[in-house]
């Protein structure tokens, strides 16, 4: 099965070797999105924020692989501060809809550049 790298300019562009997201066949793997904003680059300030920009940049590349975020199946957040889990709850609520995807949470000393979150996760487009 052949893969296709798809690629967003309403996200930041990767800063490493990967892309931001990889279809094989129907399923999408959606690389980690921080709260970074993607015209300057800079990480926006508090956690709030980095919550929302966090699903603003999935949200774009999801729609860049012709699926939305209603799409995704598996989702995985990564916190610095576990405490901020309740803020992640409230951001989803406006997010997604019944049927929620999968999820995971998980607590992490740190993440590039000084984030304070980050998600990742699969999509499957069946249209």
């Amino acid at each position: 099965m052949s893969k296709t790298i798809i690629s967003s300019a309403k996200a930041p562009a990767a800063i490493g070797t990967y892309s931001q997201a990889v279809r094989v066949g129907d399923t999408v793997y959606l690389s980690g999105q921080l709260g970074l904003d993607p015209a300057t680059m800079q990480l926006v300030d508090g956690i709030d924020a980095q919550v929302i920009r966090v699903f603003e940049n999935l949200k774009a590349v999801v729609e860049a692989a012709g699926g939305s975020l209603a799409d995704i199946v598996k989702l995985n957040v990564y916190l610095t501060d576990l405490a901020n889990f309740a803020k992640v709850n409230e951001a989803m609520a406006t997010y997604f809809s019944e049927p929620f995807p999968a999820r995971a949470a998980l607590g992490v000393a740190a993440l590039p550049r000084g984030g304070l979150v980050e998600a990742d996760g699969v999509m499957v487009l069946t249209k």
